[in-house]
């Protein structure tokens, strides 16, 4: 009876230290006919709870995308690209971008042709990022395989599968796998996903038309509502007719922005919205067209319509019938395009890359269209309101207050496509430094101590310009902590990230420290020649090694314990643990004056190594940094998630009862650490 407990006890153990390894998303594949010598094969995942991966199109500024890499075979061909489901997205505050991710059980389709009537394998390999709320898994290559019919032949629906226990927990969703890998459209499990994205679809509706209504301000659309109004208060005595005539006008208007927005619809799908979302060359072209509008609204040129096309529309107009409110419609249209296009090019270029859905440009253009609609529509039904509007002096005054907005935000475009590019041209404090001087310039403006072409002199002002430079100048102070390293939360996703910054008083003073006064102090100035110190950094305030070896020698000749810091690049949690927990002062104290600490990246699959620090695992050989990193993780301490922090001895003896993985208590983090350097004092 004794043996066999023990028995079960160890096995037990197994299955733990396997469940530990295990992947959370299980693959099963399937493959489909479909006519014309065409086939679709279908990934089917099902992610445990509490787990997601992330989208194909996610920011290249944030966690590791999903990819699909297929061998090239000379009897079949791909067409198109790997189709995935509805995503849930989030602002990530740690990589200041959007996070698209899956969860549940979700499908992603790819589409072959057969070029031979020979039975043939499609190979190829899935790399993905796999979090939690605690902790990261970095990616690893996981194959797979389909096999294809003949032409023109009996559907093949056998698939090699990554892994039995892949198909084993397929099998076990029954009825509901099925349903997903045999419905024609990409759908998840997961409704609250498809909530969260019809509430996103809501708010870009939303946001667009407050911006068709917020255009009635400007100093191209303003003057024309009375004028417009009047036409269709004055044509005829009928008023039933005039109202009428003023709702086609309306419809017209709505129609002409749906017929702009369903072109970009056809013309812009999924992949192109990620790519003006994130390639250096649109977004360089959104920032020449925010400046070219910026100069024109300060004066310096008029941007308007051709003549021709105002003209023909006019001429339509003039000659009445039920046309006629189409043409005025037309007309108004053309000649407000110098202040609606800036708005609608900024509101399809930001609204755009908060979403992979198709309809999102006419959807953007439809609100658009009826919020610019809406206050004509609204006067011509009662004109009274018209007595108590009256233009002047302030439609140039929010001209040109348009015009330092549109410079502050064409500035976000050109930082886009700098970080892409690594031009280093706006670096942080650049960047900011730009924003103080634009914004602030803002602010005299409105108390009248700049004036530009077109402004009436400013003897007073009242009491709305006065909040309006108030908030400004407050935003302006706001920014300046940025330039010595503050970091701005509030405007984490519109200016570039930390590490972009040259001047950080933060790191001088670390950097500083050993001059005397109450600054942590480092013991022992680390060497400079560290490996892959040139692509590697530790957070601000911490210095360490990132290679073990080079960590275990210098520890032995200090004479100090080695913190291992499990991390990865794109690791959201490693960074909220950098941030939150290493910078509590009592742990900040004890990582750098009691332990040499080595950051060891498991997703640093770019950097090569040398042959002779290739690792032979099994039939595997492992050429890369992160790969090494990753398989001494697991082969040491059974663990394929970061952060995960381990507190060892030059010889790898570890020095806690249990490591420490993801969790902001400070305190604990504290303990931990004060363990690890007991143990060690103690032997």
């Amino acid at each position: 009876m004794r043996k066999l407990l023990t028995l079960l006890l160890f096995a037990a153990i197994s299955i733990v230290s396997f469940a530990q390894l295990q992947d959370p998303a299980h693959w099963s594949y399937k493959v489909k006919d479909l006519p014309n010598n065409e086939a679709e094969l279908t990934f089917i995942v099902r992610i445990d709870a509490g787990w997601h991966l992330y989208s194909q199109y996610t920011d290249p500024m944030g966690p590791i995308a999903l990819a699909f890499e297929f061998e090239n075979g000379p009897h079949y061909k791909l067409i198109g690209k790997v189709v995935e489901p509805r995503y849930h997205e989030e602002f990530d505050s740690t990589f200041s971008c959007k996070v698209r991710s899956f969860s549940g059980t979700c499908t992603f389709r790819q589409r072959v042709k057969k070029l031979s009537d020979k039975p043939t394998v499609v190979k190829g390999s899935l790399s993905y990022q796999m979090c939690n709320d605690g902790s990261c898994i970095p990616p690893d290559d996981k194959p797979f395989s389909f096999n294809l019919g003949p032409m023109d032949g009996e559907a093949d629906t056998s698939a090699v599968a990554d892994t039995a226990q892949a198909e084993d927990d397929v099998m076990d969703e029954g009825e509901d796998v099925a349903k997903v890998a045999t419905t024609p459209d990409d759908v998840t499990d997961n409704d609250g996903d498809e909530n969260e994205k019809s509430d996103n679809m809501l708010v870009i509706f939303l946001i667009a038309l407050a911006g068709g209504i917020a255009t009635m301000f400007t100093p191209c659309v303003f003057p024309m509502i009375p004028m417009t109004v009047n036409f269709f208060m004055h044509s005829s005595g009928n008023k039933r007719k005039n109202r009428r005539q003023a709702m086609i006008f309306g419809l017209s208007i709505i129609g002409l922005f749906a017929v702009l927005g369903l072109v970009l619809t056809l013309l812009f799908g999924p992949e192109t919205l990620n790519f003006i979302a994130t390639h250096w060359v649109p977004n360089v072209i959104f920032f020449i067209i925010f400046l070219v509008f910026s100069l024109s609204f300060f004066g310096l040129f008029e941007i308007k319509m051709p003549e021709k096309w105002i003209n023909a529309s006019d001429e339509q107009a003039d000659k009445g019938g039920f046309f006629a409110p189409f043409f005025i419609a037309l007309t108004t249209v053309l000649v407000s395009f110098s202040c609606t296009g800036p708005i609608i090019g900024g509101a399809l270029a930001t609204l755009a890359t908060s979403t992979d859905n198709q309809f999102v440009s006419l959807l953007t253009m439809l609100g658009f269209g009826i919020g610019f609609a809406l206050p004509f529509t609204l006067l011509a039904f009662f004109p009274s309101f018209l007595k108590n509007m009256k233009s002047g002096g302030w439609l140039n005054t929010v001209k040109v207050s348009f015009a330092f907005l549109e410079l502050a935000f064409g500035l976000k475009f050109l930082s886009m496509a700098d970080q892409y590019c690594t031009w280093h041209l706006l670096d942080r404090e650049i960047y900011l430094a730009l924003w103080i001087v634009i914004f602030a310039l803002l602010g005299f403006y409105l108390l009248g101590k700049l004036s530009f072409h077109g402004d009436e002199e400013v003897k007073e002002i009242g009491v709305v310009r006065l909040f309006l430079a108030i908030l400004d100048f407050a935003f302006v102070v706001y920014m300046i902590p940025g330039l010595w390293g503050a970091p701005l939360k509030g405007l984490s996703g519109y200016i570039p990230p930390m590490d972009t910054q040259d001047f950080n008083i933060e790191r001088l003073v670390v950097e500083n420290a050993g001059q005397g006064g109450s600054t942590v102090q480092f013991e022992g100035k680390l060497p400079a020649d560290r490996k892959h110190a040139d692509k590697l950094h530790m957070p601000t305030g911490f210095e360490g090694f990132y290679d073990l070896e080079e960590a275990k020698a210098y520890a032995k000749k200090e004479g100090k314990p080695i913190f291992i810091d499990f991390t990865g690049r794109n690791c959201a949690n490693c960074r909220e643990m950098e941030q939150s927990v290493w910078t509590d002062p009592a742990a900040k104290k004890l990582l750098n004056e009691e332990f040499v600490m080595v950051a060891l990246y498991a997703d640093m699959n770019s950097i090569d190594l040398p042959e002779e620090e290739w690792v032979t695992d099994g039939d595997r050989v492992i050429k890369t940094l992160g790969k090494r990193n990753l398989n001494y993780q697991i082969k040491k301490f059974n663990n394929n998630a970061q952060p995960y922090y381990v507190i060892m001895d030059c010889d790898e003896n570890v020095m806690t009862k249990e490591n420490f993985k993801y969790q902001r208590d400070a305190s604990k983090f504290v303990e931990f650490l004060q363990e690890g350097i007991a143990t060690y004092k103690s032997r």
